[in-house]
């Protein structure tokens, strides 16, 4: 039996695992061991969760809980590295680029276990994104990387990664996003909350660039109520966003449908049957991008170019004022026609866990 250790911390990584220990029960000798740090803010949350997406509960819980990104590193280091000593693992699977990843990564290097990172060579060529900093160093650490899209390859081969390290499986976020959609659909979450199909804007922020300076978050909001004289938005508030709302004194909006952060189902369903989506979540802009949907990223830049070049999305920079303008063609229904990336077919689980098997010799 060759056990794995499989880590989760925060919200995304979960939509990414799920797929993945799906995909492992074909390989009866491969045994996945599920680590969830506690990197994520909210208990009740995460719960939701692992509920909807089927997720096992986890093996492990570090309960490491929220601080600094270096203080949250190293209490996760702390806590992770005793596991692995006492369950001596044949790999560790770390995914997507959370302080979570970071930290069991390097633990299992440092200690000589094999690491395979999920969502590997995404680079948004920024390096004042903490994530940005959690892809690079896991990438060199690791000894497998499997690749969403090919210009994910390009970058891992462009740093120097071995190409037989290298493997294109395609999403795994898309995996759970298709498997959950007709549920997703049938909970109603457009008619619970009054809206109507294609009528409304749904909108999502949380990079301290957009959320973390009072004059910034006040722009955004201004431009969000010029966008809601023209339609409707819902927008459920990430924590963090929240606790600045609160500091800065920006109270509820007609127009804006404020509410507190949703379970993975409903927001899926709110995502699916919304006009165009407006964000700065690397994980939005591949949902988006894979339900077609228009999305317009309040960013500079993305580690997700596929989305552009070949999904939904469209950069708007770090000026708020550009939403407005870059809204007004969705509003009058100019969409544009996407396709959908490469493998992003709802097999990357199964991809992924037919290349752990090889590389652990039980195929």
């Amino acid at each position: 039996m060759s056990e794995i250790l499989c880590v989760v911390g925060a919200r995304p990584n979960f939509m990414k695992m799920a797929p993945i220990l799906d995909a492992l029960h074909a390989y009866p000798e491969l045994h996945p061991f599920l680590v969830h740090t506690g990197q994520h803010y909210d208990e009740d949350m995460s719960r939701i969760f692992f509920t909807e997406l089927g997720l096992p509960a986890p093996d492990r819980d570090l309960e490491v809980g929220s601080d600094t990104h270096a203080r949250q590193t190293a209490r996760i280091m702390m806590a992770f590295e005793p596991l692995v000593q006492e369950r001596a693992p044949k790999m560790v699977v770390v995914v997507g680029d959370v302080n979570s990843t970071l930290a069991c990564s390097l633990v299992a290097a440092k200690l000589l276990v094999p690491v395979a990172h999920v969502e590997a060579g995404l680079r948004s060529r920024d390096r004042t994104m903490p994530e940005e900093i959690n892809r690079l160093v896991t990438d060199q650490v690791s000894d497998l990387l499997f690749a969403t899209s090919a210009d994910a390859v390009d970058n891992l081969l462009a740093e120097g990664v071995a190409r037989e390290k290298i493997h294109l499986v395609g999403n795994p976020m898309i995996d759970t996003l298709r498997r959950h959609l007709p549920a997703a659909r049938a909970r109603g979450a457009v008619e619970r909350f009054g809206l109507t199909v294609r009528s409304y804007a749904l909108v999502t922020l949380h990079r301290p660039s957009n959320v973390d300076r009072v004059d910034s978050l006040r722009r955004v909001f201004d431009a969000l109520c010029a966008l809601s004289e023209q339609i409707p938005i819902v927008f459920p508030v990430h924590p963090r966003t929240r606790e600045r709302m609160d500091r800065a004194g920006i109270r509820k909006t007609p127009g804006i449908h404020v509410m507190d952060p949703l379970g993975y189902l409903d927001f899926l369903g709110l995502m699916d049957q919304a006009r165009f989506v407006v964000t700065d979540s690397g994980g939005i802009q591949e949902e988006t991008t894979a339900l077609g949907i228009p999305c317009l990223t309040l960013r500079p830049n993305t580690e997700r170019p596929v989305t552009i070049t070949e999904g939904t999305n469209r950069l708007l920079g770090e000026d708020p004022s550009a939403i407005v303008p870059a809204a007004k063609p969705l509003i009058e229904g100019k969409f544009p026609k996407p396709q959908s990336p490469k493998l992003w077919d709802g097999n990357a689980g199964t991809r992924i866990a037919r290349a752990l098997a090889r590389h652990l010799k039980v195929d």
